[in-house]
């Protein structure tokens, strides 16, 4: 899987899957569960996911929609 975004935005989170599930492109958002474990303070980032085949299409759904600025950096 490629990361797309880390975030601990929950909008642009879900804004950047349903953008994801729009396209058919599947996406997963890890370290939802984390919130448990720190209290639900939204210290730790969540990471917005898609498979590696995926990414290049991702990036310009995202880029397209204002969220360039939010991508990683493609390593």
């Amino acid at each position: 899987m490629h990361e797309l975004i880390r975030a601990n935005d929950p909008v642009l989170l879900s804004y950047a899957e349903s953008l994801m599930k729009d396209a058919g492109i599947h996406c997963f958002i890890a370290d939802q569960g984390m919130s448990v474990l720190e209290g639900s303070l939204g210290m730790l980032p969540r990471r917005l996911l898609v498979d590696e085949e995926m990414a290049d299409q991702a990036r310009r759904i995202l880029i397209d929609a204002g969220l360039g600025g939010e991508l990683r950096d493609r390593t």
